[in-house]
């Protein structure tokens, strides 16, 4: 370890003073915003969803309703903010390939208007999604994802 990279990162007192991270204090973490709290009410509201036929209309109002009070709680500030990176790993870019495959794919099938002929992703992975584990799971995921982008 280089000590005068590590002397040049602390302050005199031993202290991290002179890092850029914030400092979290007891008042800034909300007893409901910790993870033993949220991802059981996730998994609560997954199991929930995972009964729900897909696209009905009880799917879709339980996807707005916690999507909606989701984006209420990001936008009026009450969900706790996590600090955001300073900058993108270069590693990340690599996660942009499926992403513009999968875009692409689905953007070139969509034009085609034949859903025999060019089946979108999303189409292929009804079979799938029919299955009420495989339900659940998704809703978790996209809670917890959704959850993440609101606490940037």
């Amino acid at each position: 370890m280089n000590p005068g990279r590590m002397a040049s990162a602390m302050s005199a007192d031993g202290d991290n003073e002179g890092m850029d991270q914030p400092r979290a204090t007891a008042e800034d973490v909300r007893p409901w915003d910790r993870a033993v709290v949220t991802y059981p009410l996730f998994a609560l509201i997954a199991l929930v969803g995972g009964l729900f036929p897909s696209f009905g209309l009880t799917a879709n109002l339980l996807v707005i309703g916690i999507g909606g009070t989701m984006f209420w709680l990001g936008i009026s500030g009450r969900a706790g903010r996590r600090a955001a990176p300073q900058g993108v790993p270069r590693g990340a870019a690599w996660w942009l390939l499926p992403v513009l495959l999968f875009a692409s794919t689905e953007l070139f099938a969509f034009s085609k208007h034949s859903i025999e002929d060019y089946p979108t992703l999303s189409l292929l992975a009804d079979p799938f999604l029919e299955h009420y584990t495989a339900k659940a799971a998704s809703y978790f995921v996209w809670l917890v994802a959704f959850w993440g982008l609101v606490r940037r």
